[in-house]
C-alpha cells in the first residue's frame, strides 16, 4: 500500500507559522492551505506556497467555514448557494496567489466542522463538489476513506471530479469510520499511537477504533494536522513508517 503524507498548514502566525511549515515540509507530500477564512492570511498563504515549492510538495486549498474566532471547527447553517460561494472564493484566492509565484493548486480538502459536516452531509458534500467542480483547471476533492468510499465516488462522477481518500494519523475512529469528536477522551492519539495507527494503516490497510473493532480503510493519502504539537513531532518518524 502506497500512502502520500499531507498536512494541514498555513494556520498560525507569521512566526510560528514558519516553524511548523519549515518543520514539516520536507517529509511531506501534499500541503492544505488555509485560505483564509478559520485561518491564515494572503501572506502566509504566500509564505506556504513558497515552502512547498521548494519542497517540490503538491498544494491544496483548504477551505472552511467563515469563524477564525473558533479556527473553523464550529458547524455554521449556511444557505447551500452561499456555501458553494464561499468554498469558491476560498479556492480562487489561493489560486491567484498561486499564480504570482507559477504555482499550481491541484486539489481541495475541506477543514474543520466543514469537512465533518460534508462528511455527513450529502448536501453539503454536493455543494462542495459544486465549487470545486466550476473552477476551469482540474482540481481533486480529497475526503475522509470510509465504508461508503464507493458511494463517494459515484457522488464525485457526476460532477467529473477525481478522489484523493485520506486517513488520518493523529485522531482515533469511531465504529462507524467516523472520526471521533475532539471533546472525547482519546480523540487526539498521542505519539505512540499514533505511531501504532499509522503502522496498521500502512501495512494491514486498516485502523482500530475506540471499541477494539478493526476496519478496514483504503486511502491514498495520511494527514498529520499541523496544530497538533505531536503530529509535528513525529512527521519524520511517520515519513519512515509510511515509505
Amino acid at each position: 500500500m502506497t500512502l502520500l503524507l499531507n498536512c494541514d498548514l498555513g494556520e498560525n502566525s507569521s512566526h510560528e507559522h514558519s516553524n511548523v511549515d519549515g518543520a514539516v515540509m520536507p517529509f511531506i507530500d501534499q500541503a492544505n492551505i488555509a485560505c483564509g477564512y478559520h485561518a491564515g492570511d494572503s501572506g502566509t498563504m504566500a509564505q506556504t506556497i513558497d515552502c512547498a515549492l521548494q519542497h517540490n510538495v503538491t498544494i491544496g486549498a483548504h477551505p472552511s467555514y467563515p469563524d477564525r474566532k473558533n479556527f473553523g471547527r464550529i458547524s455554521m447553517d449556511i444557505p447551500l448557494k452561499e456555501l458553494i460561494n464561499l468554498v469558491k472564493v476560498q479556492i480562487g484566492t489561493l489560486i491567484e496567489i498561486g499564480k504570482k509565484v507559477g504555482a499550481n493548486v491541484s486539489y481541495v480538502k475541506p477543514h474543520g466542522a466543514l469537512y465533518n459536516d460534508m462528511m455527513v452531509n450529502g448536501h453539503i458534500r454536493s455543494a462542495v463538489m459544486q465549487a470545486i467542480s466550476e473552477y476551469p483547471q482540474e482540481l481533486k476533492f480529497m475526503l475522509q476513506a470510509t465504508p461508503q468510499s464507493d458511494m463517494h465516488e459515484q457522488e464525485a462522477l457526476i460532477f467529473g471530479l477525481d478522489l484523493i481518500f485520506e486517513v488520518f494519523a493523529d485522531r482515533c475512529y469511531a465504529d462507524d469510520g467516523a472520526l471521533l469528536n475532539r471533546k472525547l477522551p482519546g480523540a487526539v492519539h498521542n505519539r505512540e499511537k499514533m505511531l501504532s495507527q499509522v503502522a496498521q494503516l500502512k501495512n494491514e490497510r486498516s485502523i482500530t477504533t475506540v471499541s477494539g473493532r478493526v476496519l478496514s480503510l483504503e486511502a491514498d493519502s495520511i494527514c498529520v494536522h499541523g496544530d497538533n504539537a505531536e503530529g509535528v513531532a513525529a512527521i519524520k518518524q511517520i515519513r519512515e513508517l509510511i515509505q
